[in-house]
C-alpha cells in the first residue's frame, strides 16, 4: 500500500514507522521540516514539507495514487479538511481523522469519515482502570445481541490458561492486551498479571461471566 499521513508528530511518526517497518510505501507532510527527525534514519518512506490541505502538497505525497490517507496533525480543522480532500477530491477510499473534539468527530462520521477521537479514546481506557468493576463495553454488534466486555480478572487467575477461563464462564476470549500490545486469544495462553482480558459476551450472560472472572478461589486453581 502507499500511505500518506498528513503530520509528524508522536501519532504520525510512529504510525509512519508502523507502516514503514510492514514494507508500505509511505509519505508524510508536515509544516515543520524539524518533526521529520521523529522518523529516525531506518525510515525508508519520503517527507513533504508543506500544508496538508494544499493540493499540491499532498500531490507531492503520492496522493492520486494512495491507497489510503492519516490526517493526524494537532489541528482538527485541518485534519477533517485535508480528509476530506483525499476522499472526496483524490478517491481516496481509505480515510481516517485524529479528532479530540469528541462532539465533531460524531459529525464527520456522518458525512463517512472514520475519526478517532483521542480525547474520547483516552478517557474511556483511563475510566477502566480508575472503575475496573464497571461493565465497560467495548464493541456491541449491530444486531445489539454480541458485545464485546473488558474483563477484570481476580488475581487468582494468574497462572491459568484462557481455555480454564473461558470452561469455567461459559463465554469465549475475543482478544487480550499484554503490556499494551493486543494479541489473539489461544486456548493454551497462560494468564499474566496486568493482562486486559476482552470477552465475548450477551445481556443475559454478563453478569454470569464477570461474576466468575473477578471471584477469588475458583474452582481446580
Amino acid at each position: 500500500m502507499h500511505v500518506v499521513i498528513m503530520g509528524c508528530g508522536r501519532l504520525g511518526s510512529t504510525l509512519a514507522q508502523s507502516l514503514d517497518a510492514r514494507g508500505h510505501q509511505v509519505a508524510v507532510i508536515d509544516r515543520d521540516a524539524e518533526a521529520f527527525r521523529r522518523l529516525g534514519s531506518d525510515f525508508g518512506g519520503i517527507t513533504v514539507n508543506g500544508i496538508g490541505f494544499d493540493r499540491d502538497v499532498l500531490r507531492a505525497a503520492g496522493i492520486e495514487r494512495a491507497d489510503a490517507f492519516a490526517a493526524v496533525s494537532s489541528g482538527d480543522n485541518s485534519n477533517i479538511i485535508s480528509a476530506r480532500l483525499a476522499r472526496e477530491t483524490f478517491g481516496v477510499h481509505r480515510v481516517v481523522a485524529r479528532i479530540y473534539d469528541a462532539k465533531r468527530a460524531q459529525v464527520y462520521e456522518r458525512l463517512g469519515i472514520p475519526t478517532v477521537a483521542t480525547i474520547r479514546w483516552a478517557a474511556d481506557r483511563m475510566f477502566r482502570h480508575l472503575v475496573p468493576e464497571d461493565r465497560n463495553e467495548v464493541f456491541r454488534d449491530p444486531t445489539s445481541v454480541v458485545s464485546i466486555v473488558e474483563t477484570p480478572l481476580h488475581r487468582d487467575w494468574v497462572g491459568r490458561t484462557l481455555q480454564t477461563l473461558e470452561e469455567q464462564t461459559g463465554a469465549r476470549v475475543a482478544y487480550l492486551t499484554r503490556f499494551g500490545v493486543g494479541a489473539l486469544a489461544q486456548p493454551s495462553t497462560v494468564l499474566q498479571d496486568g493482562d486486559q482480558v476482552f470477552m465475548l459476551v450477551t445481556d443475559d450472560t454478563v453478569g454470569k461471566v464477570l461474576d466468575i472472572a473477578g471471584r477469588a478461589g475458583n474452582e481446580g486453581h
